[in-house]
């Protein structure tokens, strides 16, 4: 929805499962105006969008797209934002560090985000400023050739040049926020601006134009994973004039109990769709990183980790708290939020992403969806009006 100081807040449809346009719109048939229907009956509702390739080509058909506005217009609500970091199926199969490509070395993610781009400067109300979020680059493992950074350098700056242009000729805000994830090719908010040293060296001519449509999307799930604080990382990235483009409300999931049935009870989170990385914190050695909780946990089994503290990249419910030992990062959100209420102008679109409502263990309530989205719903808005950030 949209709040008085023109800042938008939605969840994002990535938790809904769809690859194709029919697939997706059943989604926001189904579930979505459900949704709506219990938080925002009688005012627009924002939605963000997730839109996987073949979704966004079959959208981009002009009666189709026809139709969808239309659609928008007629159950009074507005697209403001795109999730484009998965290109394919994100639910039902097996993810893993597949959700990085094709990763930002390949044509075909320039032409998808592309895509998505030319899409919200059509769907989104007149005027309306327009992001699309994207994976930070690529996945570390995978880039190990200079010609490959390079590729990143000018796939990127090809996408600000195409968003720029729609920028113009739309009279919008439009901009690109890249995330960084545990392992991704940039993962902290340190590497985030080293990243984009590194790209305004490569290309100074074009310093304004990388800044103003290229940004950062700050999931605070991920940067609390880091064992960054939200006020160190948000000053650090906004000094180095750095735009954030979205902000993600998740939290992480945290544990420094490491006893055989806490061991046991991080198992049920080991599933085989999504990488679940793990950072282990040891208070005299750097941080250890793990590419997902199966392979911590053999570590821990096996006498090979000795870590005070993992912090675990599994998205959960904002609502919702883990039995103890089991704790959560929501006090990252919890900062975010602080430095919004000093900052209000930091940025004006808001996600919530919980995405694992599949896999979530029994404790962590696999029930109804809808329900648990308008719990999320409710912990968000008491969270922005406690601090004066909804009116």
């Amino acid at each position: 929805m949209r709040f008085a100081d023109n800042s938008h807040l939605a969840y994002c449809t990535n938790i809904h499962r769809g690859s194709s346009w029919t697939e997706t719109h059943d989604t926001l048939e189904r579930f979505t105006l459900s949704v709506r229907d219990r938080v925002s009956p009688d005012s627009e509702y924002a939605i963000g969008l997730r839109l996987g390739a073949s979704a966004a080509n079959e959208l981009s058909d002009p009666a189709t797209l026809l139709e969808f506005q239309k659609w928008l217009e007629k159950n009074n609500c507005y697209v403001f934002t795109i999730n484009g970091f998965p290109y394919g199926d994100f639910h039902g199969t097996r993810v893993k560090d597949q959700v990085y490509r094709p990763d930002w070395t390949t044509q075909d993610r320039l032409d998808y985000t592309n895509l998505l781009f030319d899409l919200i400067s059509k769907i989104a109300p007149e005027g309306m400023e327009g992001s699309v979020s994207t994976l930070p680059g690529s996945f570390k493992r995978f880039i190990s050739k200079e010609e490959e950074k390079v590729a990143i350098f000018d796939n990127l700056l090809a996408n600000a040049q195409h968003v720029e242009a729609l920028s113009e000729s739309t009279g919008r805000d439009l901009h690109l926020g890249l995330e960084p994830e545990p392992l991704g090719y940039f993962e902290t908010s340190e590497e985030s601006v080293a990243f984009f040293e590194r790209f305004l060296a490569y290309a100074p001519d074009q310093e304004d134009l990388i800044l103003r449509r290229l940004g950062i999307n700050y999931d605070t799930c991920h940067l609390a994973v880091e064992y960054e604080s939200a006020e160190e990382s948000l000053n650090r990235l906004i000094e180095n004039r750095i735009r954030i483009s979205k902000i993600h409300l998740s939290s992480a999931l945290k544990v420094a109990d490491f006893s055989e049935e806490t061991l046991q009870t991080l198992g049920s989170y080991c599933e085989e769709v999504y990488l679940h990385q793990v950072i282990a914190k040891t208070e005299s050695e750097p941080l250890k990183r793990y590419e997902d909780l199966d392979l911590a946990l053999d570590a821990r089994v096996m006498g090979d980790d000795n870590a005070d503290e993992w912090r675990i990249h599994f998205h959960i419910p904002l609502h919702a708290q883990p039995t103890a030992p089991l704790d959560s990062t929501s006090d990252h959100i919890q900062g975010t939020l602080d430095f919004l209420k000093k900052h209000p102008e930091t940025c004006r679109h808001f996600e919530m992403e919980t995405y694992t409502w599949e896999v979530l263990p029994d404790e962590l309530g696999k029930t109804d969806v809808v329900e648990q989205l308008v719990k999320e719903y409710d912990w968000t808005f008491r969270e922005l009006e406690s601090r004066g950030l909804r009116s």
